[in-house]
């Protein structure tokens, strides 16, 4: 089975990456939530950071200035360097 991944950042030139392995376990890694900046996706990550909780995952919480616009380099930079996994939130 052959799957096609599509890479949402505009690049014009897109450069070719392997998938990332998915870890078996959240268990001892840092999630990070991703708010777009889209209405109500707050409301998902909240919800998906209280369920992370209960099951003691660790989470951090970043937030775009606006969906309209890639993150900011600075942004990327602080999740790849204090996180492990990411959730992107999306809504409307």
């Amino acid at each position: 089975m052959t799957s096609i991944l599509l890479d949402p950042t505009g690049e014009l030139d897109p450069v070719k990456r392997l998938p990332r392995r998915k870890p078996a376990s959240l268990a001892n890694l840092t999630v990070a939530l991703l708010d777009i900046s889209k209405s109500r996706g707050d409301v998902f990550l909240n919800r998906l950071d209280e369920l992370f909780k209960a099951q003691g995952i660790r989470t951090r919480r970043y937030k775009k200035p606006t969906f309209t616009r890639p993150a900011p380099v600075a942004l990327l930079q602080a999740i790849a360097s204090q996180c492990d996994v990411v959730v992107e939130g999306l809504a409307d």
